[in-house]
């Protein structure tokens, strides 16, 4: 899939990969500041923002997905910075082509499979009555009853149509059909590594980045280093 791509400032290419129900407009502020010195390119991943709905969301494909897209636009290579299921993303993409990644800044994920996480928010959607006419309020609602985070409901409701007949924007059969690829890690080649300077950014309110994983990061990823951001979550 070439990915619809947002691309912002001149110079070096820097890559901005969102997480699951993301988009790359996530990152406009991002990529406002960085572009005064780089390139920035911000990506909708597979059956995210305005990219092709398709079926198969594991990392080698999401990763081929980048790689083809970064290959067209002569921006390789990249500094990449993921977050979530872009950070797996960028990880999985630098450990296979390591020469094409200069840096890399994985935000708030490990190469761990990872229990079963997101089927509320996926059922909530799925169950969303949509019909014309429907409110962003009402939506909000319906979304409520089983999904109490306000911050989170708007998050994803950034993903909801509400011209003509009410849509989501994202492939949400592909994504829920797909779920446990997107949770999952596949195991890699047993001399799968990345030497390149590496970045773990960690939310100090969120579990997804354990003391237990740094053994594993430190291998596939030899020069990572961490740090932690006191009171930001996961999202």
């Amino acid at each position: 899939v070439q990915l619809h791509t947002i691309a912002r400032g001149e110079g070096d290419p820097v890559v901005l990969l969102h997480g699951l129900f993301g988009s790359a407009r996530n990152f406009g502020s991002v990529q406002k500041r960085l572009s005064l010195h780089w390139r920035v390119l911000a990506m909708d991943l597979r059956n995210h923002g305005e990219s092709s709905h398709a079926p198969g969301m594991d990392y080698a494909t999401l990763a081929e997905d980048v790689r083809e897209t970064l290959v067209a636009r002569n921006a390789l290579p990249c500094s990449l910075i993921g977050h979530s299921m872009g950070g797996k993303t960028a990880m999985r993409l630098a450990l296979e082509h390591p020469h094409l990644v200069s840096r890399l800044i994985v935000g708030d994920i490990a190469p761990v499979a990872y229990p079963p996480r997101h089927h509320t928010e996926i059922t909530a959607m799925l169950n969303l009555t949509l019909h014309p006419g429907l409110t962003r309020a009402e939506a909000d609602r319906q979304l409520a009853a089983s999904i109490q985070d306000p911050l989170l409901r708007g998050f994803l409701l950034q993903n909801l149509r509400f011209n003509g007949m009410p849509h989501w924007r994202i492939g949400l059969a592909e994504i829920a059909s797909s779920l446990s690829e997107i949770e999952s890690w596949p195991p890699l080649a047993e001399a799968s590594r990345y030497e390149g300077p590496t970045l773990f950014v960690i939310g100090g309110r969120s579990s997804y980045v354990q003391p237990s994983h740094r053994p594993l990061i430190r291998r596939l990823f030899q020069s990572a280093r961490f740090v932690t951001i006191k009171r930001a979550g996961h999202w």
